[in-house]
Order: C-alpha cells, then sequence, then structure tokens
C-alpha cells in the first residue's frame, strides 16, 4: 500500500490491537484483498452498535451446536461412497477436502448442492481463499469470479425471503436472510449475499488446516494410533496445535483511531498496523518450545484470547475475533480422525514444503494421498 506500517506480535501486542476501540478497519486492507475476503457493508468491516448486532448472527451460526450439526454433514460427505474421497487413486487432498466442505457447507446452510453447483462454488470460495494477498491479473480474475457468487448468494437471499417470509429460521440462509440490524431493518440483498459467504468461505478455508493437519500425522507418526482410537481431548489438542503451529492468514491490519502510545511507539490517528498473528502463535514468551509440535502442551494449556490467535485476538463476543472457531476446530478434529484411521491412504513422494511468504501458505504439492507404498518426502 506503500506507506509506513508498525509491526507488532505478542500476547500484549494482540490485547492493545483488539481492545478498547484502538484500532478500526477501515484502510487497513488493500482494496484487492478487502473485496476477496470482506467487502463493502460486512461485520468485518462495522464497529460499534452495528457491529455487535451483526457479530451475534455469526456467533449464533457458529455455536457449538451448529458446529457439531455442520460437521456431521462434512463426515456424511467425506465417507459417501459418491461423493466422498476418491478410492483406488491418487488425490489431491487440498482440492477434495475443498469440495467437500464446500458441499457439507451448502448442505448445513441450507442451499442447492446439486454437482455442478457444488464444483462451481468449491472454485469460485477457493479463489477467494488463494488470492486473497495476490496482485495483478489473478487477483483481478478471482474478483472478477466473486461477483458470479454474489448474484448466486443473492439469488439464494432473495428465494429464502420468498419462500418463508413468516417462519423461524430454520437454516443458515434463512438466518441471514430474516436478520435485522441494530436499527430494525432488514439487509439489503448484496448485502446479505456478501455475509452469506463471510460464512461460506471460512469454511472452504478449514481445507488449509486439514492438509496441514495430514502433513503433521505424516511427520509424527508416532500420533496416528492415539487419534485413531482415542479420546476427544487427543484430538483436541492435536488440531488446535495444527492451528497454532502451522501458517494460515500471516496477520490483521488496523489503522488508530486515536493518538495513542504502546511499548514505548507513539500512533497518531490514521497510522497502519499490522499484528504478526503467526508469529504470536510461534512467541517463546507465550509458548515454551514453538519450534516443535507438540500438541501434548495443549493438555495443561490455560485458554488465553491473546496467544492462541491464528484466526484473531480478543474475545469474540464483543470484538473482532472469528465467531466460526468452534466450527473450525470441529472440523479438523474430524478430519484427523478418519485421516488417522485409515491406513490404506498412503503418502507418496512428493514436494511437501511451503512457503511461508504465501497468503496463506500450503505444501507445495498440495497434499497427494492414495493407494500403495508411502514414498520419500
Amino acid at each position: 500500500m506503500l506507506r509506513p506500517v508498525v509491526c507488532i506480535r505478542g500476547a500484549a501486542a494482540a490485547e492493545f490491537f483488539y481492545g478498547g476501540g484502538r484500532f478500526s478497519r477501515t484502510g487497513a486492507l488493500p482494496r484487492s484483498v478487502k473485496h476477496l475476503l470482506q467487502d463493502a457493508g460486512s461485520v468485518q468491516t462495522l464497529e460499534g452498535d452495528a457491529h455487535h448486532r451483526r457479530k451475534q448472527l455469526f456467533l449464533d451460526l457458529g455455536s457449538r451446536g451448529s458446529a457439531e450439526r455442520l460437521a456431521d454433514h462434512f463426515d456424511a460427505e467425506w465417507h459417501d461412497p459418491d461423493r466422498g474421497l476418491p478410492s483406488g487413486r491418487r488425490f489431491n487432498l487440498h482440492n477434495e477436502a475443498r469440495r467437500i466442505l464446500t458441499a457439507a457447507a451448502c448442505r448445513w446452510a441450507g442451499l442447492p448442492t446439486d454437482p455442478f453447483t457444488i464444483r462451481r462454488r468449491s472454485t469460485e470460495l477457493g479463489l477467494m481463499i488463494d488470492q486473497a494477498g495476490a496482485f495483478g491479473p489473478v487477483n483481478w480474475y478471482a474478483r472478477w469470479r466473486r461477483h458470479s457468487t454474489e448474484k448466486w448468494a443473492a439469488t439464494a437471499i432473495l428465494t429464502a425471503r420468498l419462500a418463508a417470509p413468516d417462519q423461524t429460521p430454520a437454516t443458515p440462509v434463512e438466518a441471514i436472510a430474516f436478520h435485522r440490524d441494530h436499527a430494525g431493518k432488514e439487509l439489503p440483498a448484496d448485502t446479505a449475499a456478501v455475509e452469506l459467504l463471510n460464512l461460506l468461505r471460512p469454511v472452504v478455508a478449514v481445507s488449509n488446516f486439514i492438509v496441514f493437519a495430514a502433513l503433521a500425522l505424516t511427520q509424527h507418526p508416532e500420533w496416528k494410533n492415539k487419534l485413531a482410537n482415542g479420546d476427544d481431548d487427543d484430538l483436541h489438542c492435536f488440531a488446535q496445535e495444527v492451528r497454532r503451529y502451522y501458517p494460515f492468514f500471516p496477520f490483521v491490519g488496523g489503522t488508530a483511531t486515536g493518538h495513542l502510545e504502546w511499548s514505548g511507539h507513539a500512533f497518531k490517528p490514521g497510522d497502519w498496523v499490522l499484528l504478526d498473528l503467526y508469529g504470536t502463535n510461534h512467541d517463546p514468551r507465550s509458548w515454551p518450545n514453538p519450534e516443535s509440535f507438540d500438541p501434548a502442551r495443549f493438555r495443561t494449556w490455560q485458554p488465553n484470547p491473546n496467544t492462541l490467535i491464528p484466526q484473531g485476538a480478543g474475545d469474540k463476543e464483543t470484538g473482532h475475533r472469528c465467531p466460526g472457531e468452534d466450527i473450525t476446530v470441529e472440523l479438523i478434529k474430524r478430519a484427523i480422525r478418519t485421516l488417522a484411521d485409515t491406513p490404506a491412504l498412503q503418502v507418496p513422494a512428493q514436494d511437501l514444503s511451503f512457503n511461508l511468504s504465501s497468503m496463506p501458505a500450503l505444501p507445495k504439492s498440495g497434499f497427494i494421498l492414495g493407494p500403495g507404498h508411502a514414498g520419500r518426502r
């Protein structure tokens, strides 16, 4: 964005960044990123009462019970003999997980799940994720494809309003369609469409975490039997360590809302600040031996909203922290158990390295699985 930026990391930095209304999302991200990941009028761009009211919608949709229902759809899709993972041949886990997550999310949300819709929406939602950190033609193409997705989502919103105007919302798409803002008004169809995509896209993005979970199982095979036959606590610890250890989106941005001072640095109104999410997840002040993959650390971890922050920091009830973390963790857990309990799936020789400068990062191969013997990596 060709302007000075202050980069901060650590639990204290996260608390400073997310607390007290010190920073605004306005002007904090390039338009190329904002259009793919948020867009105008979305919950992430709101502040105050407007944000609190809209955020409650997503908190309800991301509740533990809702997460369980979505994960059940994910399990059903994953294990379906026709729609699930391919059998008898090698496949790209990232691509297949993305497709299955799209189908599960659409079924959970009350949207069409025919094969054409799933293929198209999986591609378009995936482009929003993959090209958010890019500039130039690939980003422009992803944004152009997003217009098609928004039209589809707006049609789904209008269809829901016509089909059940007087009923209590029974599905996520109906909850968004009939949501009323802090002024008591129904959301414009285009804004509701943006919020529907803000519900679906993060679910599809869990495919990145699933790939890294598969990588962790490959690099730490001693956990396989424990996770295949173990209890929910082991799965939870492993999923949380995947979220802590491996990269996702590396930072979140904000602009100072007033004159501030922190850690010896003075901020002026409008100053641009980036909170280092990945660096905070690897901060030795919070995490002993942070470069070691150690799920057991979460057996004794005391939850802190500012130390484990792959999807943002602070209080999800009142701040800008992602309201869908329960969904993310539950989906990772379901995938881990299945991957650990499927010995027929082998990891052939491939390039599993990843580049931390990519946004989001992913193993170069996308993670190939299939029948046969394991290879050198």
